[in-house]
């Protein structure tokens, strides 16, 4: 892939953030979601990719989405996988909560896992735990080799998980070993890359979330050197046949890295909405002007590239037809 094609994808998560931004806080998650997902779409065609949307987002609960199997791009330009969340974190935005973003990640046609909408569960790590973890562990043993591995106290080591009933169990193992626990309402992607930087203070997550968002993390991890392991978790025979039919034969298989991003190249981008764990939220300024943090990351060149972003809103035609 062309290394310009880093700086187009993230003009992608831009305007998709600048279209979420003004229904912060408005308790209207549809609208937010329709928004940054039209203004993506609108975006994507501007791109010189011939791109295909491997996973998209909203079947769940039925939001507006950028299907799977929708093309994208301006049909010039090499052939890749799109896996894209417009609006990762709805709730996040419609509460006025933190670590709402705007996400998209590119590779290779025929390298991102074709990932059905239902649950994973997940293990994501930092470099210094890349290969020394597994899912299959209890987690309390997951926790002793972590603590291991980072020369720390167990109740030293900091983990994050979403805060659901689910999760109970879990929460309660944690607790009794000791660690101290960051409960995140949402933000499934924001979670998982949080033990990739260092400046989160957070050593690992662990959990279950949207098996789309546990593909766009490995996109982010393999860029930072970190590791995501994961398990679809399909709940009945009906979604288990719809993974075979996607190409999963066995639906619950390990997932590595390799199983849902390939081993090649990819670029991930992702665009604050709200501010974050690693980056800033969309700021709507005077004179009509608003400042988006984003941040861009390739595999290949391991280069990780904050930008931060002045636009001028009347200059931006695209955002005043989704308003119409």
């Amino acid at each position: 892939m062309e290394r310009e094609l880093a700086l187009e994808i993230v003009r992608v998560t831009e305007l998709a953030a600048l279209a979420a931004a003004p229904w912060m806080g408005r308790g209207d998650k549809h609208h937010a979601d329709e928004a940054a997902t039209n203004a993506m779409r609108g975006m994507l065609d501007s791109v010189s990719i011939r791109g295909t949307v491997v996973i998209g987002e909203g079947e769940m609960d039925e939001a507006p989405m950028l299907y799977i199997g929708e093309s994208v791009g301006s049909m010039q330009g090499p052939e890749v996988d799109v896996a894209v969340d417009p609006l990762e974190g709805t709730e996040l935005v419609a509460k006025g909560l933190n670590n709402a973003l705007a996400v998209i990640a590119v590779a290779p046609k025929g390298h991102l896992l074709h990932a059905p909408d239902m649950y994973m569960e997940k293990l994501a790590v930092g470099p210094s735990l890349v290969g020394k973890l597994s899912i299959n562990d209890p987690i309390s043993t997951t926790m002793e080799k972590a603590a291991l591995a980072l020369s720390k106290k167990i109740s030293d080591l900091t983990v994050i998980i979403l805060d659901r009933e689910r999760h109970q169990d879990t929460i309660r193992t944690l607790r009794e070993v000791g660690v101290r626990i960051k409960l995140l309402s949402d933000g499934d992607v924001a979670g998982a890359i949080a033990p990739a930087f260092a400046e989160a203070g957070i050593d690992l997550y662990v959990g279950s979330g949207g098996a789309p968002e546990g593909v766009l993390a490995a996109a982010a991890l393999k860029c930072l050197g970190g590791e995501i392991q994961g398990r679809l978790m399909p709940e009945n025979e009906e979604q288990a046949q719809r993974c075979v039919e996607m190409g999963l034969t066995d639906p619950r298989k390990l997932l590595r890295m390799e199983d849902m991003i390939g081993t090649g190249d990819v670029i991930f981008a992702a665009t604050g909405i709200t501010p974050g764990e690693f980056l800033g939220g969309v700021r709507l300024l005077p004179d009509q002007r608003a400042e988006t943090d984003s941040i861009v990351m390739r595999a290949k060149t391991r280069t990780i590239r904050y930008i931060k972003s002045l636009h001028y809103l009347p200059n931006k035609p695209l955002l005043s037809e989704l308003k119409r």
